[in-house]
């Protein structure tokens, strides 16, 4: 699963890293966003057939099919794409042939499950910190009244690579797609030549994972503060206001004197 990501980038480093040329006059902003979440508005790097050259355009985080008549109706969770039925589904197989995108990234997060109440979100990220792209799927959405209309995508998942195992024990992980690989992912190309052999897990040598705070969970927070490492003891130890209720709830055994133990 890949539910969130942070996206620190601005637009002048996206055009650099995927080579979009001059970006001076595109009337596009966005701020960095440090708890992108499924529902929110993202750039997303596309293949301009008539230039024949990358592009950016902002999307809908959650691919809308064409029968959807509205999209916060919509029944079926569509933000995330299995990359071993992409040809199979009735939902991604067209946009997989025709329609492959790129999701610019600085780190994902994929959670650890202790128990079923306990959600602990590890950050994945490039060793050298440069910016990734994720792969993806996307599409033109009209409602049927033809009042609205907006493009919207989904990130393609695969199996998981040896750190994300490590850490966080899930069974899936977002598709990462190698530099060199960019502009072939892109392209319609030869229908017979699909790169599917794209889809496989990023090498875990290449990354580096660490423990961020709980904050993260909660889609309101977004601030660059989310992004630091959290030791996961101080995390679980009580704060001092904690600490004063439990001193003031029990009188210290003679041996003790003034010390509580800390959990």
């Amino acid at each position: 699963m890949c539910g969130r990501y942070q996206r620190r980038a601005d637009k002048q480093r996206i055009a650099e890293a995927f080579q979009l040329g001059n970006v001076d006059g595109l009337a596009l902003e966005f701020a960095s966003d440090y708890n992108a979440s499924p529902g929110s508005m993202q750039p997303v790097i596309v293949w301009d057939e008539e230039f024949g050259t990358c592009t950016i355009s902002m999307m809908f985080w959650k691919f809308l099919p064409p029968y959807v008549t509205d999209p916060k109706k919509m029944s079926i969770d569509t933000i995330l794409a299995r990359g071993d039925r992409l040809l199979e589904s009735n939902i991604w197989r067209e946009s997989f042939l025709k329609r492959r995108c790129l999701v610019p990234v600085d780190s994902f997060i994929e959670w650890q499950r202790p128990d079923p109440k306990t959600k602990l979100p590890w950050m994945f990220a490039m060793k050298d910190d440069q910016l990734f792209a994720l792969a993806g799927l996307w599409r033109h959405w009209y409602s049927p009244d033809g009042q609205s209309q907006m493009d919207s995508f989904a990130v393609i998942t695969t199996e998981p690579n040896e750190l994300l195992v490590e850490k966080t024990g899930h069974d899936r992980m977002p598709v990462i797609i190698k530099r060199q690989d960019y502009q072939r992912w892109l392209e319609t190309g030869d229908p017979n030549r699909l790169p599917i052999d794209l889809i496989r897990p990023f090498d875990s040598d290449k990354m580096k994972a660490w423990r961020v705070d709980r904050r993260l969970n909660n889609v309101k927070n977004n601030d660059a503060s989310l992004c630091q490492p959290v030791n996961p003891v101080e995390e679980e130890k009580p704060s001092k206001k904690h600490g004063a209720t439990e001193k003031a709830k029990r009188k210290p055994k003679s041996d003790e004197g003034d010390q509580l133990s800390i959990f």
